[in-house]
C-alpha cells in the first residue's frame, strides 16, 4: 500500500487499485470514525475493525442485523476491500499504518485507555471527515455507515467480536489466521 504521492511516478499503463491506495483506507476510518463513532471516538480498536468489518461486508451486515431481528436498508452491495482472520476476528494488516499516517497528518488521536485504545477525531480530522460525508464520492457508504451505526453503535467491541463469531461460523470463525474473508 502505497500513497499517491508515490504513486505519482508510476508508469500510466500499470493499474491502480484503490484498495492499494493508502489514502483511500484513511479516508473510510475517518468516516468511521465520525460516521459510527460516538461523538468522532471510537473505543478500542476491536471495536473499529469489527464496525468496520460490517462496513466492508455490506451482506454480512444485513445478514447480521436479520439474525439479531432488525430491519435495515443496505444500499452498497460489494465487498469493498477484503480483510483477514486474525486473533479477534476479522481485521485489516494496514490499520496501524493508516492510523499512523492519520496521526501523524493530525486527523486522529490514539491514546491508551488501560488495555485499550481511544481513537478520536481531532478537530482538523473531524473538518475533513464531514468534507468526506458530504462529497458525492463517498455519500454510498456514508449512507451504509450510519446503518452500521444505528444498528451496531452502542455494542462494546468484544460483544461485535462474539458476533461476529457467532453469526459467522464458517466464513470467519473456522479460518485460519492470516486467511481471507471473501
Amino acid at each position: 500500500m502505497k500513497s499517491l504521492a508515490n504513486l505519482a511516478n508510476q508508469p500510466v499503463g500499470i493499474p491502480l487499485l484503490a484498495d492499494d491506495v493508502l489514502e483511500f483506507h484513511a479516508a473510510r476510518l475517518l468516516l468511521l470514525l465520525r460516521l459510527c463513532g460516538k461523538s468522532g471516538r471510537i473505543e478500542g480498536l476491536t471495536k473499529m475493525a469489527k464496525l468496520d468489518f460490517f462496513v466492508r461486508y455490506p451482506q454480512f451486515f444485513e445478514f447480521a442485523c436479520k439474525k439479531l431481528g432488525m430491519e435495515v436498508s443496505v444500499s452498497v452491495r460489494q465487498v469493498e476491500s477484503s480483510m483477514i482472520k486474525f486473533h479477534y476476528g476479522p481485521w485489516d494488516h494496514r490499520y496501524y499504518h493508516i492510523l499512523s499516517y492519520l496521526e501523524a497528518k493530525d486527523l486522529v488521536s490514539i491514546t491508551a485507555n488501560g488495555n485499550m485504545y481511544q481513537l478520536k477525531l481531532t478537530e482538523q480530522g473531524s473538518e475533513a471527515a464531514g468534507f468526506l460525508a458530504t462529497d458525492s464520492a463517498f455519500l454510498n457508504v456514508a449512507r451504509h455507515m450510519k446503518e452500521v451505526k444505528k444498528a451496531l453503535g452502542n455494542k462494546s467491541g468484544s460483544r461485535l467480536k462474539k458476533l461476529v463469531y457467532e453469526i459467522f461460523k464458517d466464513e470467519v470463525a473456522k479460518r485460519s489466521i492470516g486467511e481471507v474473508i471473501d
